[in-house]
């Protein structure tokens, strides 16, 4: 297995070098579409600014993972491994913070600002609907001041003939309550005209809805249906503005107040004692009554009312990658792809920690307490193909030794055996 895993790191080599180039390259793509957007100035400095920032991501990736992948798993110690690990922890924070994001931004940036403009779109729909129902509130009251007007035209109907007072006439509580009549019809034309007002502006403000709602699920960049709707915002929050001034409810209590504490008894004009005091009865009965109503009128319009005004929220334009920092768990598909081209390499330098730890556990001597039947058998049978190599070894380096021996020996012997003849001499017999 020992030699199947050699085998096997040495031939990743060029595939891993291969892989964390073309992960740099990918990530510092996205990163210069990311940050392209985050650049104001001339197009020219702008790409030149953003091709820059995303050279410098690549090259950092690309070192940054080389250098692990080059070191981490060939450490044994643990302090050394718990340090390249914490660089490896803090190494990836940076990548998460440097491009990470701007990856994000570059795959789902005009996703982020379409939920944007959609959740701004339904601040703005609540508002309108806030303010118009602020306006319907206050029509609601014209049917309570037209039968309180009724009421009082009839009591000075039924005076004119003494039903109140006992003697007919149009005096003093005649003409009191004809005025109280008055000035409640007067109030109900005011609510009926400004329905016809809260009309218009709903009908205005909802087409300026309708456009802004075709900006969100339209098509074509971002940016221009971005600004568009900009524009539509803003002439909706004067529509609702008007509409919010179009509403009566503040008019019908200042009304109401200005009755209640403004009633301004007239004075009897009986021409004796006796009627003089049944006119100021009448009106004393006048008078709490017409406090009852202003009570009435107040209260209701306090609950229309409400809180306050209605204050429509303001538009704000966001940049992709801050839409996608503000909308991130709305796209977490998008965060994760965008992690994982800076990350993945992480994982192949834990693969490869793993793999040569193996390697270590192979190549560590086994001791007799551990060792298997197999093991012992393949290490007896490796020890006797040792000494078979070392015997034949032997063999090959004895052969040429002996030879040179024996030559030399025979070089020996030759000179004693046999005199070479000289010239101009003959042999000698003994």
């Amino acid at each position: 297995m020992a030699s199947s895993l050699r085998a096997g790191v040495a031939g990743l080599d060029v595939t891993l070098r291969v892989t964390l180039g073309v992960l740099a390259l990918a990530s510092g793509v996205y990163t210069y579409l990311g940050v392209r957007d985050l650049l104001d100035g001339s197009p020219v400095i702008t790409v030149f600014a953003a091709l820059i920032y995303s050279t410098a991501v690549s090259v950092a990736i690309y070192a940054f993972w080389t250098m692990l992948l080059t070191f981490l798993p060939h450490v044994r110690d643990t302090a050394s491994r718990v340090w390249l690990a914490a660089a490896m922890v803090l190494g990836s924070l940076m990548i998460v913070a440097m491009s990470s994001w701007l990856n994000a931004a570059a795959l789902a940036g005009s996703a982020a600002i379409e939920q944007h403009l959609a959740v701004t779109l339904q601040d703005y729909t609540r508002d309108l609907d806030a303010a118009h129902n602020r306006a319907l509130g206050a029509q609601s009251l014209t049917p309570d001041i037209q039968l309180a007007s009724t009421r009082f035209a009839r009591l000075a109907e039924a005076e004119r003939s003494g039903a109140l007072t006992g003697t007919g006439g149009s005096g003093t509580v005649v003409q009191l309550l004809t005025q109280m009549s008055n000035q409640l019809d007067d109030l109900g034309r005011q609510l009926t005209e400004s329905s016809e007002r809260t009309r218009q502006l709903y009908a205005e403000g909802s087409a300026q809805i309708a456009k802004m709602r075709e900006m969100v699920s339209g098509s074509g960049p971002i940016k221009e249906r971005g600004d568009t709707f900009g524009a539509e915002a803003l002439r909706l929050v004067g529509t609702i503005a008007a509409m919010e001034q179009s509403s009566m409810a503040p008019a019908v209590k200042r009304a109401a107040d200005d009755m209640a504490r403004g009633f301004i008894a007239p004075a009897a004009d009986g021409r004796n004692a006796d009627l003089a005091g049944r006119q100021n009865a009448v009106v004393g009965n006048v008078e709490r009554a017409v406090a009852v109503q202003a009570r009435a009128l107040a209260q209701a319009a306090d609950d229309i009312i409400g809180a306050g005004p209605v204050e429509p929220a303001r538009f704000q334009p966001l940049s992709t990658a801050e839409a996608v920092l503000r909308y991130a768990g709305d796209f977490l598909p998008s965060w994760a792809g965008a992690i994982s081209i800076d990350l993945l390499p992480a994982v192949l330098v834990l693969a490869l920690c793993v793999v040569h730890a193996a390697l270590r556990r192979e190549d560590t001597p086994a001791d007799a307490e551990t060792m298997t039947a197999a093991q012992l058998i393949t290490a007896m049978r490796l020890l006797r193909e040792v000494k078979n190599e070392e015997a034949v070894a032997g063999a090959e380096a004895a052969t040429p030794d002996r030879e040179v021996e024996l030559a030399e020996a025979e070089a020996a012997l030759v000179p004693s055996t046999v005199t070479p003849l000289q010239p101009g001499r003959g042999t000698r017999k003994e």
